[in-house]
């Protein structure tokens, strides 16, 4: 049984994405970043990462795996924000100790400067996405993707396991058959806190996850949960769960 809150948490709100991002990443620590770090062997063509916020830290990985990188967000102001980093446009967020300790715990820390603008090069697209609806980026359409990367995203869009599943089954329309589900979900969380506005987190245990990936149509090849409480008040979380997941069909050609 979940716990039931009576708080009036909010779903789907905009929070200040620079606000975020200075909160949450100014000073990075390894609690902040690690566990988002490497996509393990997995590799392609075209990666999508659904629901970057107004982030780029979990795409550092991907930039050396991948020849296109596009992101997808549902809100404008993060896809702005977004903007503003790739342009090196005046007042965009600074990810350069984020990215310098990357490289510092990849060995490579002098090589910050040729990380971020590989990055930039990769991105070729900033996005407007909801992915409660079927077709969720109506009514521009992609080519679908060999990898769909998600992290700390589903989640903190709704309220029920319905809309829930039923996000999971939307974005798989954006990969290939054979394509991979890479995903970091925070489990056993309520609530987070931006900026002392309080968020609502559907609360998620590993079964409630692997039955929502399993029923759009996906072979699990991936699952750890690793437990990692919330170091501080800013949120609730009690683990967060690393998967992989390959869809059903036939795998892309190489």
């Amino acid at each position: 049984m979940f716990p039931s809150y009576s708080l009036p948490f909010k779903f789907l709100s905009p929070f200040p994405p620079s606000l975020y991002s200075k909160g949450c990443f100014e000073n990075p620590t390894e609690t902040q970043i690690p566990s988002h770090l490497s996509l393990g062997d997995v590799k392609g063509d075209t990666l999508i990462d659904i629901g970057s916020g107004p982030t780029i830290y979990q795409l550092l990985s991907a930039c050396k795996k991948f020849n296109e990188i596009i992101i997808l967000d549902y809100t404008n102001r993060n896809c702005q924000e977004l903007e503003k980093w790739l342009k090196k446009e005046l007042g965009a967020f600074d990810w350069t100790p984020v990215v310098k300790y990357v490289c510092k715990l990849k060995g490579q820390r002098e090589k910050w400067a040729e990380k971020e603008e590989k990055l930039r090069k990769k991105v070729t697209q900033v996005l407007k996405c909801d992915v409660r609806k079927p077709n969720s980026l109506a009514p521009v359409t992609l080519p679908a993707a060999d990898c769909l990367f998600s992290t700390l995203c589903l989640e903190a869009a709704y309220k029920d396991l319905g809309t829930f599943r039923a996000a999971v089954k939307n974005i798989s329309s954006l990969l290939k058959p054979g394509g991979l589900l890479v995903t970091v979900t925070v489990l056993k969380e309520a609530y987070y806190m931006v900026d002392q506005r309080c968020f609502s987190c559907l609360y998620l245990d590993q079964e409630s996850v692997k039955e929502a990936i399993k029923d759009a149509g996906f072979d699990i090849k991936f699952i750890k949960e690793v437990q990692e409480c919330s170091p501080n008040t800013f949120a609730d979380f009690g683990a967060l769960l690393h998967g992989v997941a390959c869809k059903w069909g036939p795998k892309p050609a190489q």
